[in-house]
């Protein structure tokens, strides 16, 4: 019984890890460039009473062992990279991929990478994201410039009230080997780790690269329902996690008092 009151109570604990990371998701259902995660959990050791194929007295080889599981342990939150829905701002400044590939934005010599394209001028006419953090390689809008045009290969035109070019250049994308394992850092941004691998600079439509759409923003991956499903099966294993524990306690209850 004792052993049992261990084991439900890492379950407990792993579905309020789960909830946790269910109400993070549905807190981001409408920010930019979101990505859903998903906790991951493994069993616990087991304790081996009897080995299968263990010979008996009799001689006879055992079937199945005898193994007595200890509960289960949080390992990973799993980001999802799928893509999300597409919502139409009409803001020149705008940008969404489609198809793999992240932005990348400067913040004092640290490269981040984004997947939210909401982004705008500074008072320099360079182009950054909310936070004013620019977009690499740096994008510059002479401040006589009246049209501003993105082609989804990436390359971007400003040209004057006569249609004249004033500036040009293109846009860069980076992937990796394995984006889930991006450290998330808050504000959109992820770095890489040694799980990510390094980033791989490619031109947009270009070497499987995704292209580039303006006037469009990438929402998040986020599916509600998914998420008030997971919500309500946690919580019921979280509730079936704690009833094992009062049938343990009363157990034990009923064993305190047989000398009675």
């Amino acid at each position: 019984m004792i052993r049992a009151l261990w084991t439900a109570a890492t379950g407990m604990e792993a579905q309020q890890l789960d909830q946790d990371v269910v109400a993070h998701n549905l807190a981001n259902v409408n920010t930019v460039g979101f990505k859903a995660s998903r906790a991951e959990f493994q069993d616990l050791m087991y304790q081996v009473y009897a080995q299968a194929g263990t010979e008996t007295t009799q001689g006879n080889a055992l079937p199945t062992g005898l193994e007595i599981g200890m509960g289960v342990k949080p390992v990973a939150t799993q980001r999802s990279f799928a893509q999300g829905d597409y919502q139409h701002t009409g803001n020149t400044f705008d940008f969404a991929i489609e198809g793999d590939g992240f932005f990348q934005v400067d913040d004092n010599g640290t490269t981040y990478y984004t997947r939210a394209g909401n982004f705008r001028l500074d008072r320099d006419g360079y182009l950054c994201n909310p936070e004013g953090l620019r977009v690499i390689p740096e994008v510059v809008v002479p401040t006589d410039a009246v049209h501003f045009t993105l082609d989804k290969g990436g390359t971007w035109t400003a040209t004057d009230g006569q249609g004249a070019i004033l500036q040009t250049g293109r846009i860069e994308l980076v992937h990796f080997i394995n984006p889930a394992g991006l450290s998330s850092v808050g504000r959109n941004l992820y770095l890489p780790t040694e799980g990510s691998g390094e980033a791989i600079v490619e031109y947009p439509g270009e070497n499987g690269m995704g292209t580039v759409t303006q006037f469009f923003v990438e929402m998040s991956n986020v599916s509600v329902i998914e998420e008030m499903i997971k919500m309500i099966v946690g919580q019921r294993a979280y509730e079936f996690n704690s009833k094992a524990i009062q049938t343990a306690d009363g157990m034990l209850q009923i064993i305190s008092n047989l000398k009675r």
